[in-house]
């Protein structure tokens, strides 16, 4: 199911550090790796190539650091804007997730700081792992996925499952938030599957597929809940749908209202304690 992915390195953050802790997944063994590394523009020859000697570098430690083996490794060193080029990229070798570092700045914030990964974020409808700077980058055992009733949330299901599948001691954790917008939040209960819906029929297909799995419920703002309960629950990596609300006429263009907005993935990515995998369903 996760058979390319594309790894956006800068020098800098845990990009590096979170594929190398998802190729210890024996489901992610089997994937091919492109490291990319974009150089920016620059207006003068000389500082353009300082920026192509500094990228080569860039490129060499990140493949050095992955150790990974050489036959289902490649690298791409390019020149460009580096939330487009990410995106076309990940087209042309048809990714299957995307991984990329995070400053997780705010939503305006991340605009007025034009930052790549809140662009690619929104122009990609592949799978995003975002990993933030501030995080700390454990191995992969116990997963989380937000549940509702969405085709996104029922993909990041799958994905989760795929993830789980050969992992020892792993553990699925189904979480359901029950809205509440006036912000009052209850605690975390633990409860058997059939108490709810949505939590019953992914547990039944967890079950199929024999992973280990508890399901959760809380209630309040969903961003924030979902936020807690990761953090609470000691979550190694946290899976999230993000339905796909760019207009249908403008899929190139950032959508500056979702950017404004009170979008429940940006506010995930940005506050979790853990990475996160945003996921959409197939356009």
């Amino acid at each position: 199911m996760i058979e390319k992915i594309l790894l956006a390195v800068s020098g800098l953050g845990h990009a590096e550090e979170m594929l190398k802790t998802l190729a210890e997944i024996p489901a992610i063994k089997r994937a091919k790796v492109t490291v990319l590394h974009v150089v920016p523009e620059q207006t003068a020859a000389t500082a353009m190539t300082a920026k192509w000697e500094e990228g080569g570098k860039i490129l060499a430690n990140a493949i050095q650091y992955l150790d990974l083996d050489p036959s289902k490794v490649s690298s791409i060193l390019r020149q460009g804007d580096p939330k487009y080029v990410v995106c076309q990229v990940a087209d042309e070798i048809d990714a299957d997730l995307i991984i990329m570092g995070s400053r997780g700045l705010k939503r305006l914030q991340s605009i007025l700081a034009n930052s790549v990964s809140q662009y690619v974020f929104q122009l990609s409808s592949r799978p995003m792992l975002l990993v933030k700077d501030d995080i700390y980058v454990k191995s992969i055992r116990r997963i989380m996925v937000a549940m509702d009733n969405s085709e996104s949330a029922q993909y990041c299901l799958k994905l989760a499952l795929f993830l789980l599948q050969d992992i020892k001691e792993g553990e699925l954790i189904l979480a359901h938030v029950n809205t509440d917008l006036r912000g009052k939040a209850s605690e975390t209960s633990e409860i058997k599957p059939e108490q709810d819906p949505i939590l019953s029929a992914a547990f039944s297909e967890a079950k199929k597929h024999g992973v280990k799995t508890r399901c959760v419920t809380s209630s309040g703002k969903p961003s924030e809940e979902i936020c807690r309960l990761a953090e609470d629950l000691n979550v190694d990596l946290l899976l999230l749908g993000s339905p796909d609300r760019r207009p249908s006429i403008a899929k190139s263009l950032v959508d500056i209202d979702r950017l404004l907005g009170s979008s429940l993935s940006d506010f995930v990515r940005i506050n979790a304690t853990c990475p996160v995998l945003l996921a959409r369903t197939a356009d």
